[in-house]
């Protein structure tokens, strides 16, 4: 069973590497590509059910036993993130098919998004923070070639901006290792919780994590560390801002949610209170960005950072209904981003713009493509019975219970002035004054709403069948309230 961890990471990467000799053979890559991933799909949801089935599993590479050697660790909050990316990733290749361009499909744009995704595959298996920085590195080697991929004046100026800031980013996480191994002797997290609560001198410790919540929250998009996401995922094809919001900013929240559960929770009442505030901030600049922008690009992105916020909150209330809502709400928003991201991307195709004051009326051609983006906007908004709304009701009911009234009524806030934003797209874009004619439009959404299809669906699945989701989100908030069941899982001790 424990050979099935590493089963979807390395469908990806030998995938990828396939697909780097099928440079010029565009149809050829297409196929292994959905095919690829379409195994993905199955075996990451069959992860997943081995998890809540078998409990906690472990691959110990090499058969070396940990803390020593390489292991990797599927919980079921690394599973169910797994399952998620691996739905997100085959959405966003369908779509590639018919919007990215073959230009861009001959130069490696298919085998750089599986390596992309083993990366994030990685980094959320991983059981060891040496090995997170690894796969961190491999996530974020792919993302470079994919953000300046086909060359355009604002891809290679943004590029070199998200180059530079995740450079420092990786310098300052070797660093916080190198202390952190200094310290402790050990890098395999399970071995690392057991070391830093029985170690005496815990203000190093305090350090290193605060150094790791600005590599983490770097990555995360988390407030004031946030200034350079909306101009970097601007910049791409909507297909590769849709996984860049999708999952890039989830990997470091990942992170934050794994290390402050599991391995520097010695100074809770100083972190954590730093934490929140931070979350909080995240939300209300998001929410002012998301609000002041008319490019349909702009909104969703500032849209991301109101996420970022919103679900980082649930780890500092630190009770199981709070880590369920805010693990809900962490899956909400992967599919709902994709989703919104992918409908930019059709709204672009029939445009040739992303300024809303230059669109009106697109519902009268495209009644269908408009209710899809209607349903995403009412569940990134929380509106019930849509996913979105799930999970910020359970954090606000933990939110209440903890006595955080500035967070619950920041989120409430929020929550309006993102359906606000949202909503002026909706009735700009869709239900305003028609601008372009069907002959004047610059292209076509064939082929692009069936992706978009299955994750608007998947939203409202998650939203009417909460019965059927919650006992597994519920057993990952239990794994990270608890840690001594990971750490026992993976020590066998």
């Amino acid at each position: 069973m424990s050979n099935f961890v590493i089963l979807p990471l390395i469908m990806t990467m030998f995938s990828g590497i396939v697909l780097l000799f099928f440079k010029d053979k565009i149809r050829v890559q297409r196929w292994i590509s959905s095919l690829s991933l379409l195994l993905t799909v199955v075996a990451s949801f069959y992860l997943v059910h081995l998890v809540h089935t078998k409990g906690i599993l472990t691959h110990e590479l090499g058969n070396w036993k940990p803390p020593f050697g390489i292991v990797l660790v599927a919980d079921m909050l690394s599973a169910l993130l797994v399952a998620t990316t691996s739905i997100i990733a085959l959405c966003a290749v369908l779509f590639a098919f018919r919007s990215i361009g073959e230009a861009r499909e001959r130069f490696y744009f298919y085998p750089f998004v599986h390596f992309l995704i083993t990366g994030v595959f990685g980094a959320f298996l991983t059981g060891d923070l040496f090995n997170l920085f690894v796969f961190f590195e491999v996530m974020l080697m792919s993302s470079y070639v994919l953000i300046i991929l086909g060359g355009t004046k604002i891809q290679l100026k943004e590029s070199i901006k998200y180059i530079l800031v995740n450079v420092v980013s990786s310098a300052l996480f070797v660093i916080s290792v190198a202390y952190l191994y200094a310290v402790t002797g050990t890098l395999n997290m399970a071995d690392l919780a057991l070391r830093i609560t029985a170690a005496g001198d815990q203000g190093i410790i305090t350090v290193i994590a605060m150094l790791l919540l600005v590599v983490f929250g770097l990555k995360g998009g988390i407030f004031p560390l946030y200034f350079w996401l909306p101009g970097s995922y601007k910049a791409p094809p909507p297909v590769i801002s849709a996984l860049f919001g999708a999952l890039l900013t989830k990997v470091g929240l990942y992170a934050i949610f794994r290390v402050f559960t599991l391995i520097f929770i010695h100074d809770q009442a100083f972190t954590h209170p730093i934490i929140g505030y931070l979350a909080i901030l995240t939300i209300i600049v998001g929410t002012i960005g998301a609000v002041a922008y008319h490019d349909i690009e702009k909104i969703v992105i500032y849209n991301i950072i109101v996420a970022v916020g919103v679900i980082l909150y649930g780890l500092t209330i630190g009770s199981v209904d709070g880590f369920t809502g805010s693990i809900y709400y962490l899956v909400h928003d992967m599919i709902i981003k994709g989703a919104l991201f992918l409908l930019c991307g059709a709204v672009i195709s029939v445009t040739g713009t992303a300024d809303m004051r230059k669109m009106g009326g697109l519902i009268k051609h495209h009644p269908f493509m408009g209710w899809l983006f209607f349903l995403s906007i009412l569940s990134l908004a929380g509106i019930p019975p849509l996913s979105g709304f799930i999970g910020k009701l359970m954090l606000v009911q933990s939110g209440l219970q903890s006595h955080s009234y500035v967070f619950v009524g920041v989120m409430l806030l929020s929550s309006l002035l993102v359906l606000y934003s949202a909503m002026k797209i909706f009735m700009t874009c869709f239900w305003g004054e028609q601008v372009l004619e069907s002959s004047q439009e610059k292209g076509s959404t064939k082929g692009l709403l069936l992706p978009i299809s299955i994750l608007v669906g998947l939203s409202v699945v998650l939203g009417i069948g909460t019965e059927w989701a919650l006992p597994y989100i519920t057993e990952a908030a239990k794994t990270l309230a608890d840690p001594m069941s990971y750490i026992q899982s993976v020590l066998k001790e």
